[in-house]
């Protein structure tokens, strides 16, 4: 069994990483998928209102409240698969919940690139509209950084500089999975941290 994890600021490839998991079969469980699937239930729209809602169910139910509401939705896929990637981890406090329910059996790979490079391709995403504003941008980095998503990037097991060309990021991830991927991680030891960059 095995559980990856992805933590990095919006734009630094994370979706990308989850596309290329399933080119392998490997199941994704997105976490801002259940945050999305609270707004509905709300009755708000996702695209304006997710920042609010992640904040809103943290201070509802404790910050790893969006971690613990997927733990079931993991579980449940490795009941037919070996391997699940979790895409979206935002904060020290998942990942401890997550290695709390998994042990050495949970993977964090850290995905980062500059944010020149992250501002151009949330532009050209265009997902909502604080996508097309740079101001913005920054705001949403603070906002996430906030959340303690920078403590988690500093205890990752893996980190993937992001900074070549897609199709050179997507064979470094894939290489990451099939063939990087460390048996037993010692999550005590930051020194073992693998690094590796797109090229």
């Amino acid at each position: 069994m095995r559980v990856i994890g992805t933590v990095g600021l919006p734009g630094s490839g994370k979706s990308e990483a989850a596309a290329v998991a399933r080119t392998l079969d490997i199941p994704v469980v997105t976490m801002g998928d259940v945050i999305r699937e609270v707004c509905r239930s709300r009755g708000y729209n996702p695209a304006e209102h997710h920042g609010t809602v992640a904040k809103s169910l943290r201070e509802e139910e404790g910050p790893a409240a969006i971690a613990e509401r997927s733990l079931p939705i993991i579980r449940t896929k490795l009941e037919t698969n070996a391997t699940v990637l979790v895409d979206g981890l935002r904060s020290d406090v998942e990942l401890n919940c997550f290695r709390d329910a998994f042990d050495d059996d949970f993977v964090l790979i850290s995905i980062e690139a500059p944010f020149e490079s992250r501002a151009v391709r949330l532009g050209e995403r265009g997902r909502d509209k604080t996508d097309l504003d740079e101001t913005a941008v920054q705001k949403r980095d603070e906002r996430e950084l906030g959340f303690g998503m920078g403590t988690a990037m500093e205890r990752a097991d893996i980190v993937i500089e992001n900074t070549e060309s897609l199709s050179e990021f997507h064979e470094t991830v894939r290489d990451v999975l099939t063939h990087r991927i460390v048996d037993t991680p010692d999550h005590t030891d930051n020194s073992q941290r693998q690094h590796t960059q797109s090229e």
